[in-house]
């Protein structure tokens, strides 16, 4: 018996300490067949399932799995298409563009849950409405109310009153939130709002039941632990930073395999196999948190794993030119491959007393260091060649990237030297430089407690020494970075930014001020790039929009309170018996989309 097989009985013992409300199988009319399990990795531990909350790709995963917002993606469909998921269809929107009027399908059900008392619960307009009004209680501090601040009609007024009452109250009225009835919702937007479909597809809206927060959450207002929504899936057993289990949804509606073949050849394949069949077929998921690169790849190679996240410091043990190795070509290994729609960028916290700040010294000190840093020697050595440098903040297959931009801000080590000794930063006895004070001048760069974040620290390391600037590595399990940067507690990090909709919106609002506590990881607050990003939020994508980007991005090369890095490559390793599975740039799990052999 293999040692994954063994600890995943011991953690399944384990987790039957832990009370779940969720039905282990689903019953004999689901489509979903107990016998197909999926096996599935986390190189990083999970925080939690609140979908107001929780901020983190793994996480994010399960509230998915769990959670359904109005709208979704197509499965196939590149670039990714915006669909109806709970919504009967896409929204109508007034000619302005200010009055959004969506209707939600008829028949959708909550899981059961001792919150409903016994009765089944139908998803309401109403759900939504709670849900987005519960994104701006003061006391639950969510990161995601910049998607809905500044742009429903009454919102941010309700918002303010929660604030200076210290009491969110979920009854108060709303203009711009009309239920015409209960199941159709009209919004009524302050100005024209481009990106509403999107956001709303975002997993933070997804429809939580009142009931459900007010029986389990905790001090803060936060459901972590219970997650009871209409989705197609069901916590049935967790184990803390360890192993999940996702069981199919008994109550789940259902639907029919039904997505069109798009641009990639393979495309054609999938739809043979899955066109008119009913979805979910999978009728259990088990995910394991493995941190180590290593433990990974032996678990894949031994078939303990059925799809495996092949980071960059592994590629070299699977793949040769971006293609699967003829050997595991041999054994019918399967490989979905894309640049993921992100930007790994590098920032020092505007707030911290020695790297933030706007006087020239200050700009000059974290403009040397971004100078001095040098990216692509970073790709070849932490992530093997799988990643591609980047000049811009939009990436790839989002709308507004520009391929043809030129920072201003290149490796240029000799340059970053000469900046620091002319604004003051002199080098003492001990070889390092001091601030212009006559101060010591250290750094703290933070990273994941991996390997991974090791290689990382050590990369960093050989810049700072580059310039004469003492770093120290800091290196912390991943939830714990995520809290400390919410706080603005971190000083510098490398940072990656997945995208939650693909329009560079969702990039640009990573350095607005108002976003800090939220998405702007770096605490930054420069008023130029404030206003102009203010101003980008009347517009729809087009040039006019571009204009305004191009002038942000290079607000951000002058003050440099982050440097654009790269965005990696995503590869995906499935065993020969998942049928269907295609990386989706936007989705982060796609499980109820594909079908899986039954297994041993």
């Amino acid at each position: 018996m293999n040692s994954l097989w063994l600890r995943g009985i011991l953690v399944a013992c384990l987790a039957c300490l832990l009370p779940m409300q969720a039905s282990a199988a689903a019953p004999a009319n689901s489509s979903a067949d107990p016998d197909k399990v999926l096996r599935y990795i986390f190189i990083a531990a999970e925080t939690g399932f609140d979908p107001a909350i929780t901020r983190d790709l793994y996480s994010a995963h399960i509230v998915q799995s769990i959670f359904e917002t109005l709208y979704t993606y197509d499965y196939l469909a590149r670039p990714a298409k915006l669909i109806p998921l709970t919504a009967e269809a896409l929204p109508e929107v007034s000619e302005d563009g200010k009055t959004y009027t969506i209707r939600l399908k008829k028949g959708i059900y909550f899981q059961s849950d001792p919150a409903f008392n016994g009765k089944k619960r139908e998803l309401t307009m109403a759900d939504y409405v709670y849900t987005y009004k519960r994104l701006f209680d003061p006391k639950l501090s969510s990161p995601h109310t910049w998607l809905l601040e500044g742009k429903v009609v009454g919102l941010d007024e309700m918002a303010e009153q929660a604030r200076k009452n210290n009491h969110f109250d979920p009854d108060a009225k709303v203009a711009g939130f009309e239920l015409l009835d209960r199941y159709t919702l009209r919004i009524h937007l302050k100005q024209p709002d481009f990106n509403l479909g999107m956001i709303l597809a975002h997993e933070p809206t997804s429809a939580v039941a009142r009931e459900v927060v007010e029986k389990y959450r905790d001090a803060q207002g936060q459901v972590m632990s219970n997650p009871v929504g209409t989705g197609p899936y069901v916590l049935s057993e967790w184990v803390r930073g360890s192993r999940m289990v996702l069981t199919a949804n008994p109550d789940f509606r259902g639907s029919t395999w039904d997505f069109q073949a798009g641009s990639d050849p393979e495309d054609q394949a999938i739809v043979a196999k899955l066109k008119g069949k009913r979805m979910p077929q999978i009728g259990r998921i088990e995910i394991s948190v493995m941190v180590e690169d290593q433990s990974r790849w032996l678990a894949f190679q031994n078939d303990e794993i059925d799809i495996f996240q092949l980071e960059g410091p592994l590629a070299p043990q699977a793949l040769s030119g971006g293609k699967l190795k003829p050997a595991l070509v041999k054994k019918g290994i399967q490989l979905s491959r894309i640049v993921d729609p992100e930007i790994s960028y590098y920032y020092w916290n505007m707030k911290d007393p020695v790297l933030g700040g706007l006087s020239k010294e200050k700009i000059a000190l974290r403009r040397a260091i971004a100078m001095a840093h040098n990216v692509r020697e970073e790709i070849k050595i932490v992530w093997n060649d799988e990643a591609v440098p980047l000049e811009y903040p939009i990436p790839p297959g989002i709308v507004g990237h520009d391929p043809d931009y030129k920072s201003s801000i290149q490796y240029e080590p000799d340059a970053a030297n000469a900046l620091l000794d002319k604004f003051g930063y002199k080098i003492g006895s001990d070889g390092y430089r001091t601030l212009p004070d006559g101060k010591p001048l250290q750094v703290r760069y933070s990273a994941r407690s991996d390997s991974n974040g090791q290689q990382q620290s050590e990369m960093w390391k050989k810049t700072y020494d580059s310039i004469h600037i003492k770093m120290v590595g800091d290196l912390k399990p991943f939830p714990d970075l995520l809290k400390a940067e919410k706080e603005c507690q971190l000083q510098s990090r490398t940072a990656p930014w997945i995208a939650d909709y693909p329009d560079g919106d969702n990039f640009m609002q990573l350095f607005y001020g108002p976003n800090t506590g939220q998405n702007n990881n770096g605490c930054t607050k420069i008023p130029e790039y404030d206003k102009l990003y203010a101003e980008t939020q009347k517009l729809p994508a087009g040039p006019e929009r571009d204009l305004l980007y191009h002038k942000m991005t290079r607000i951000l090369e002058v003050y440099s309170p982050s440097r654009v890095g790269y965005a990696r490559y995503r590869n995906m390793l499935a065993q020969p018996r998942v049928i269907g599975f295609k990386k989706h740039p936007i989705l982060h799990c796609e499980w109820m989309y594909f079908d899986i052999e039954k297994g041993k």
